[in-house]
């Protein structure tokens, strides 16, 4: 998988067809904002540019994957401000703050590794 994640990626996770193109630029903005935050929490310990002479790895499948669910997490939120779902008959949920298997995948959080110095 290559870094970053295109719109295309989301919208596979989200099972849109390619050729719709109605959600693209939320789409964007929530993918923008995803690999921004995921670049600053995991600053120095992946090659996020592609640099060819770089010492750190590449980021790995479950980066891009968590990254691109994170895109998901954040259009969700942007549709429901008071982070609340409607189910009609069967009333509304909460949109949680935090998903456990997003931060697994970034590993961040209580699935960050121990940093040293």
């Amino acid at each position: 998988m290559l870094w970053p994640p295109q719109v295309e990626d989301v919208k596979a996770e989200l099972g849109i067809a390619v050729g719709d193109t109605r959600d693209d630029a939320t789409l964007q903005v929530a993918l923008d904002a995803a690999v921004a935050w995921v670049e600053e929490q995991r600053a120095g310990e992946f090659n996020f540019t592609g640099a060819t002479v770089s010492l750190l790895p590449a980021p790995t499948p479950n980066l891009v994957l968590g990254t691109i669910r994170y895109a998901i997490r954040l259009r969700s939120r942007a549709k429901s401000p008071e982070a609340l779902v409607d189910f009609g008959e069967f009333g509304s949920a909460r949109i949680p703050g935090t998903d456990p298997d997003i931060d697994r995948l970034l590993g961040i959080g209580r699935f960050r590794r121990p940093m040293i110095g």
